[in-house]
């Protein structure tokens, strides 16, 4: 069974299980504060959050203990890191995962390592998507300013997202704008088979850089999870690549099926990647449908999700309907 955080949402912490900010930086999570505020949250910003030194905000011991204080104090509905990073993995022997309280955490990259382990460990769900960081603009486009609705989801209940119609090709610092993404490139998904898809199962996913390190590790028992929380059901397994070459990422999935988190799959989505640099003429089309042959499983890639901006919210845990028709794509997500 897996267990929904309530949808009352008036309190948000922020802490930084991963990278804080940086002085050169604290303008863009001010801002990010105060839009939130003006959204009619109220802000509970952790010591971790201003600060970032040698790839991290501070050492693993501080960055868990904020972040149980938080996970556990009554007052704040739900945890939003300012963005992700890279050495998050370091914390998860000082967490408490039987002490962590059923409330939203939000985030990606580096935090999607937390995300996953926390529904594996705990059967709670968590919400894989934008960061607040990337809220700070006056405007937010239609598929990112789905967080909140998701967020908003109760137990028992169901939301739909749609794929956008545009992503954002490169990042663009210098020009000044009331929204944070450019989005300038049409949107379309895409399936190996070329054929509409559907594919549905129980959430399961995130960064796969990261999530990867799980394997093999206490925080990564997946068949434990699976017999425990969704016995007998099937797995739709979401993935993005943010910096591995094609050969890489191949490896990284190679490990997943060697370690079993491919039985009983559904299906498997791939989001955008400015990454998958092919390999000596091997490309990441030629990979997904060797990884689709090998399973024998659908699989859909280019959707919102990840680094390529806007992303959809996915729900590790739910319950959820992936369908892609003529390069458009509706995720429908139950929280049952």
């Amino acid at each position: 069974m897996i267990r929904y955080p309530a949808k009352t949402l008036k309190t948000i912490g922020i802490t930084a299980p991963s990278s804080g900010v940086g002085k050169e930086q604290h303008a863009l999570l001010k801002q990010a504060i105060a839009r939130q505020q003006q959204n009619g949250f109220r802000i509970e910003t952790g010591e971790t959050a201003w600060t970032q030194e040698l790839a991290k905000s501070a050492s693993a011991k501080k960055r868990a203990e904020e972040f149980m204080d938080m996970v556990n104090d009554p007052e704040i509905d739900f945890i939003f890191p300012p963005w992700g990073g890279e050495l998050l993995i370091e914390i998860l022997e000082y967490l408490d995962f039987s002490k962590i309280q059923p409330k939203w955490l939000l985030g990606y990259s580096d935090l999607s390592l937390l995300l996953l382990a926390i529904t594996l460990n705990t059967g709670l769900a968590t919400a894989h998507g934008t960061n607040i960081v990337d809220l700070r603009g006056e405007k937010s486009d239609e598929t990112t300013g789905q967080w909140l609705s998701v967020l908003k989801t109760g137990a028992g209940e169901t939301v739909i997202q749609k794929s956008s119609s545009h992503f954002q090709k490169q990042w663009n610092h210098s020009e000044p704008s009331p929204v944070v993404f450019h989005l300038t490139e049409p949107t379309s998904w895409k399936t190996v088979s070329g054929a509409d898809e559907t594919i549905s199962g129980r959430l399961l996913g995130g960064c796969i850089d990261v999530i990867r390190h799980l394997i093999g590790t206490p925080y990564g028992e997946f068949q434990a999870f699976r017999d425990k929380h969704i016995p007998g059901e099937k797995v739709v397994w979401y993935l993005e690549n943010c910096e591995m070459s094609v050969t890489d990422l191949k490896r990284s999935l190679t490990g997943m099926k060697y370690a079993g988190w491919f039985e009983d799959c559904a299906g498997i989505a791939f989001g955008r990647s400015a990454a998958n640099e092919p390999v000596e003429g091997y490309t990441v089309e030629k990979m997904y449908q060797d990884l689709s042959d090998d399973l024998n499983l659908p699989i859909v890639f280019d959707i919102d999700l990840g680094h390529v901006p806007p992303q959809i919210i996915f729900v590790n845990g739910a319950y959820a309907e992936i369908h892609v028709s003529n390069g458009k794509g509706t995720v429908t997500q139950e929280f049952r």
